[in-house]
C-alpha cells in the first residue's frame, strides 16, 4: 500500500469495502481510546494496515470534532513513544482529510520487524478484530516466527545421523531427477556429497553447529525420527461422498514428504475421476496434473513450527485443502498479478528437481490452466495464516443439459473444444483412444445432427467448434 498520500478516490474504496485485516475504523470523535493503540500494534505485528479516525464501524464518515484535532494528534505521537504503553516505540503521525467538510485523521502503520506490545500485551490482527494473543503460546510462537528471517526447514539436529535417515530412497529421488534430466548433478555422487548439495545437510557458519536439517528429517526420515523432531507432523485426507456429516474413507499420512506424495496422489485418484485431453498434442490426464499442484503444495510450502495438521478433503463437487502458512500477504490469489514468495526454499527446489513441482509460482498458474481445462472452472487459492485451495470438479457451466444428454465420449469432445477452441477428428481420435476413425466420425455425425457442434473446413483439414 502507498502510505504517501491519500486521494478521495481510494478512502471512497477502503470506506467501501469496510474493516479487514489492513483498515480499521474508530469513531475517536472528541478523544483517543485505548482500542486504538491495541490496533496499531496489530497491525504493526501483521501486514500493516490503514487506521481512520472520525468514521463508524459501518464506513460512515462523522469526522473528529475540530476543536480535538491537535490535541488528538499530539496524544497519539505521545503514547507511541511512551515505553510504558507501546514497545517498541513507534514513530507515527496522523494526517488530516477534509471528507466533505467533516475531518476524517488517518494514518498507515507499517509492518514493524520486532514484536510490537501494547500494555505488555501482544495483539495480532485477525480480520477486522485485534486478537490477545498474550496467553496462547502457539499463536505467540507463529508470530515471532513470521518476524523471524530465517526459515523453520533449516533448523539443524545435530544428533541426527544417517542411521536416522532411509537411505534406500536415495536411488528413488535420484532416478527421479535423471528421468527430468539425464544429465542431473546428482547422479554420480556420494550419500553425503548428494546431501550437501540438496542443501539437506549444513553448517551454521555463526555459531558453528553442524548436521541434518529438518528438510532432510522430512524427507528422509524414519517415521520414528520425524516423530521424535516433529511430533506434530501430519497429513490428513478425508473422502466424503455418502456420508457428508463424518467421511466414508480417510487416511492419515505421517511418512517422509517423498512417500507422502505417492500415498495422497493415490488417495486422490482413487476417490477423483480421471479426465484426459490434449495439452501440447499429448494425451495428458489433468486430473493428475491439478493432484501434482495441490499436494505439492501442502507437503512442500507449509509451515512445519505449527501444529496445524494439513488437510485435503474430497467430495463430489471438490477438492479442498488447507495447511499453516507463514502468510507475506492475505486474500485471494490472481495468478496475473500476484508476487510469489518462497515459504520453504529447500524443500520447494528439492521438488522441483525430482519433478514433483515446477519453478516458484508456476503452481498458481498451473491450477488455473488444469482447473479450467478439468471442470470450466476456475480454483480458489487463499493466502493467511491457513492457506486454501479449492479445486471445483465439477463445471460451472453444466454441459450436461436437461434437454440434451452427453455420452461420455460426447463430454470429454466438448471439454476439449473448451480448452482449445475447436478439435480435429484425429485430435477426437487420440483423445478418445479410439483404434478407428469411423467410431469417430459415427460420435462427430451424432454431435453435428444434433446441434452441439458445428464443422468448418472440409477433408483433413476440417475442424469442429461449439455451435
Amino acid at each position: 500500500m502507498n502510505d504517501d498520500v491519500l486521494t478521495r478516490e481510494k478512502i471512497d474504496s477502503l470506506l467501501a469495502n469496510g474493516e479487514n485485516f489492513t483498515v480499521e475504523f474508530k469513531q475517536c470523535r472528541n478523544e483517543l481510546n485505548n482500542s486504538v493503540f491495541e490496533t496499531v500494534c496489530s497491525f504493526s505485528n501483521r501486514y500493516g494496515g490503514y487506521l481512520f479516525l472520525g468514521v463508524e464501524d459501518s464506513g460512515k464518515v462523522i469526522g473528529v470534532n475540530p476543536n480535538a484535532v491537535q490535541s488528538i494528534k499530539k496524544n497519539f505521537i505521545n503514547v507511541l513513544n511512551n515505553p510504558n504503553k507501546i514497545t517498541p516505540s513507534l514513530f507515527l503521525n496522523l494526517e488530516e482529510f477534509d471528507y466533505d467538510g467533516k475531518i476524517i485523521l488517518w494514518s498507515y502503520v507499517p509492518v514493524n520487524s520486532e514484536v510490537e506490545f501494547c500494555d505488555n500485551k501482544i495483539f495480532d490482527r485477525n480480520g477486522d478484530s485485534d486478537q490477545n494473543i498474550t496467553k496462547s503460546v502457539d499463536l505467540v510462537a507463529n508470530l515471532f516466527n513470521r518476524k523471524s528471517h530465517t526459515f523453520f526447514e533449516r533448523q539443524i539436529f545435530p544428533y541426527v545421523t544417517a542411521d536416522h535417515l532411509r537411505l534406500d530412497l536415495i536411488p528413488v529421488v535420484k532416478n527421479l531427477a535423471l528421468i527430468k534430466n539425464e544429465n542431473h548433478p546428482w547422479k554420480n555422487m556420494s550419500d553425503m556429497e548428494f546431501f550437501k548439495s540438496a542443501s539437506l545437510y549444513e553448517e551454521n557458519l555463526i555459531t558453528g553447529e553442524k548436521g541434518f536439517n529438518l528438510a532432510a528429517v522430512l524427507l528422509f526420515g524414519r517415521d520414528s525420527t520425524i516423530a521424535s523432531c516433529l511430533p506434530a507432523y501430519k497429513t490428513d485426507a478425508i473422502f466424503r461422498d455418502q456420508n457428508q456429516d463424518r467421511y466414508d474413507d480417510r487416511l492419515i499420512v505421517e511418512t517422509n514428504l517423498i512417500e507422502s506424495y505417492d500415498l495422497l496422489m493415490e488417495f486422490v485418484q482413487k476417490h477423483t475421476d480421471d479426465r484426459f485431453f490434449l495439452v501440447d498434442n499429448l494425451s495428458t490426464s489433468v486430473r493428475d496434473k491439478i493432484a501434482r499442484e495441490v499436494i505439492s503444495n501442502i507437503l512442500v510450502h507449509r509451515e512445519f513450527s505449527s501444529a496445524f495438521p494439513a488437510k485435503l478433503i474430497i467430495d463430489k463437487e471438490k477438492i479442498y485443502t488447507e495447511n499453516w502458512n507463514r502468510a507475506f500477504t492475505f486474500g485471494k490469489l490472481n495468478p496475473k498479478n500476484f508476487t510469489p514468495y518462497p515459504k520453504n526454499p529447500i524443500l520447494a527446489k528439492f521438488f522441483v528437481n525430482i519433478a514433483r513441482a515446477d519453478s516458484l509460482g508456476s503452481g498458481v498458474r498451473n491450477l488455473y490452466k488444469f482447473t479450467k481445462i478439468y471442470s470450466d472452472s476456475e480454483p480458489s487459492l487463499e493466502e493467511g495464516d491457513i492457506f486454501r485451495i479449492t479445486v471445483p470438479l465439477v463445471a460451472a457451466s453444466n454441459l450436461q443439459t436437461a434437454e440434451t444428454d452427453l455420452s461420455d465420449n460426447e463430454q470429454k469432445i466438448l471439454l476439449q473444444i473448451e480448452a482449445n477452441g475447436s478439435v480435429s477428428a484425429g485430435e477426437i481420435q487420440q483423445l478418445l483412444n479410439f483404434k478407428s476413425r469411423t467410431s469417430v466420425q459415427r460420435i462427430l455425425k451424432k454431435m453435428l445432427e444434433a446441434g452441439k457442434i458445428k464443422k468448418t473446413g472440409a477433408g483433413k483439414n476440417a475442424i469442429y467448434i461449439k455451435n
